[in-house]
Order: structure tokens, then sequence, then C-alpha cells
């Protein structure tokens, strides 16, 4: 997941997309007048039209991956061929991505839980928030959503903050963490101990507030491995239910063939290869709030960070 938006400007990872996008649209024998207007639309670089148009039309070919109803005891794994992109990267044995894929699981953090976890975001992001319908908290480095901007958290409100955290919040995020980076290794095949956890990884909070910045801009489809580079693994643990406590922001893979979506239910952990065979966005919120942690593992040594410790 990301807030940043992606310009007009051809980047390579908007070319990337760009070719998946067309890509998508051939092998699904789109009719050819559609396939002449993204044309014409990528070559004189109107982005973001190319955007809605494929959205408008993938809706045909969208399939549910896990629905919120469902109950995954075991992870539900989908294998998918590897990228090129790790081959940009060093290789790190044990680790780099030689099996992509990606898997959802409801078993390694329970309700109760994930039910702390949120009220741990809640507390955090009742200090501020952004202005828009996007608000990040990021324990690790203190960043915290505040109007059109960010903050550290732990400077601007350091004689509030063990008021509102506690030393059993930090515990219970750091252990959630382990437990999925365990089950990543074990889903993957990798050795848990050349994983590190790197950034960002932050809550999020998504509700329907027209954006105010690019920063709340998080619907725009992307690639971790583009987007920040240390990426190797991507997780996400869901902290509200879809269409209970809000509804849109599923999570959608973009794949050539169709599209297929994760709907989002508390306590479930998302897990994925953050190379380009995972291009991915969230829909929109149209109601409701939507929280989730973004939890990000790479190979890098160079790019661990450590867990959080309250102040």
């Amino acid at each position: 997941m990301t807030v940043q938006r992606r310009g007009i400007s051809k980047t390579p990872e908007s070319s990337a997309i760009e070719k998946k996008i067309k890509r998508g649209n051939a092998q699904r024998q789109a009719s050819s007048w559609r396939g002449n207007v993204i044309t014409l639309l990528l070559l004189t670089g109107v982005t973001g039209l190319v955007s809605w148009i494929y959205f408008t039309w993938a809706d045909d070919f969208t399939h549910t991956m896990v629905s919120r109803g469902e109950i995954l005891t075991q992870p539900r794994v989908f294998t998918v061929e590897c990228s090129e992109d790790y081959k940009k990267y060093k290789f790190f044995p044990g680790c780099t991505p030689t099996k992509c894929g990606r898997a959802i699981t409801d078993s390694v953090v329970t309700l109760e839980e994930a039910q702390k976890l949120r009220r741990l975001a809640e507390r955090g992001l009742s200090l501020a928030g952004s202005d828009g319908g996007a608000s990040i908290l990021d324990l690790h480095s203190g960043a915290l959503s505040m109007g059109k901007q960010f903050v550290n958290i732990y400077r601007y409100f350091k004689n509030e903050i063990r008021d509102v955290f506690t030393e059993d919040d930090f515990e219970l995020y750091r252990d959630v963490r382990s437990r999925i980076q365990k089950i990543i290794a074990e889903t993957f095949g990798l050795d848990s101990k050349q994983m590190y956890l790197t950034k960002p990884t932050f809550f999020s909070r998504i509700n329907s507030t027209s954006a105010k910045t690019t920063h709340d801009e998080y619907w725009h489809p992307h690639i971790d491995k583009e987007t920040y580079g240390s990426f190797d693994y991507t997780s996400l643990l869901y902290l509200s239910d879809y269409g209970l406590e809000f509804g849109g922001g599923r999570f959608v893979f973009m794949d050539p063939s169709s599209n297929r979506t994760v709907e989002p239910r508390a306590g479930r952990v998302s897990f994925f290869s953050s190379g380009s065979e995972n291009l991915h966005r969230v829909e929109k919120v149209t109601w409701g709030t939507r929280y989730a942690i973004t939890v990000s593992f790479t190979c890098d040594p160079d790019y661990a960070i450590d867990n959080p410790s309250l102040p």
C-alpha cells in the first residue's frame, strides 16, 4: 500500500503499470475501440484517465480470493511467476523471492488482538489525522498525519505519549509482527532470520473524506518493489470488517486476465511478494472507516529497522 500519487510524467514504475494494464486489456480480448482509446491516452500521457477507464472495464473481470464471511484456518496460497524485478538488486540466499505469490490467513492474529491493535491506532490517530481521507501512524519513525503534513508523534506529543500508549501495546505489536514474519517465511520457504523489518511499516485509517493532498490518494495502482526498493515481502493486517464497518476498500491484485480481491476482516493477514507480479491497488472507501497495518520486510540488512519502543 502507498499513499503517494503516481504523477503524469513517465517513471519506471508508471511505465511498468501501463504495460501491465495494456497486457491485461489484450488478454481480456477487449474490443478494438477500447484498445485504441487506451493506446491514444497512454501516448498523450493521460495516465489518470487510463486508470479510470481500466478500473471501469475491469469490474467485469473481478474474482474474490477470499470473502469477509470466510474464516481461513490455513493460509490460502496463490502462486504466481516471479517478475524480473529482483534481478536488479543484490541476491540474498534464503530470502530473495524465487517462489512468488500471495496468501491470506485468519489464524495468525486473534480477533481480540486485532481489536487491541485497532484501539492503539484509534488512540494515536485521535491526536491528529489527515484533512483528507487517509491517515497514517508509524510507531517506528513516529510519523503521524496532521492536517496536510506529518509530525513526529514522539516529539510533538512527548508529554502525552505514555497516556496514549502502554508498554503492553508495544509488546503486542512486536509479537504480532514476529508472527507475521514467521508465516511469510513458512509459506514461501524462507529463512526467517534472513528477513528484516523495513520502512514504511505503519497503521492506516481510511474513510470517504475527499483527498486534500497527494498523500491522501491511496487508490492508485502500484508495485511495492518499484515504489520502495527495499521491499521484498509486503503484508497487511486488517483491523476492521469489510461490509460491516466500511464499504469499498477491498485490496485488489491487478492480474493480466482479471482482478482478484481480498475482503478485509479484523484479524485477517494478507501477504505477498513485493514485485510487479503483484501489481495492486486499494478500492476507494465509500463509507465507514477502514483500519489496517502494513508490515514490510526486506532481505537487505542495510534497510532493516528496529522494533519500536515506547519512549
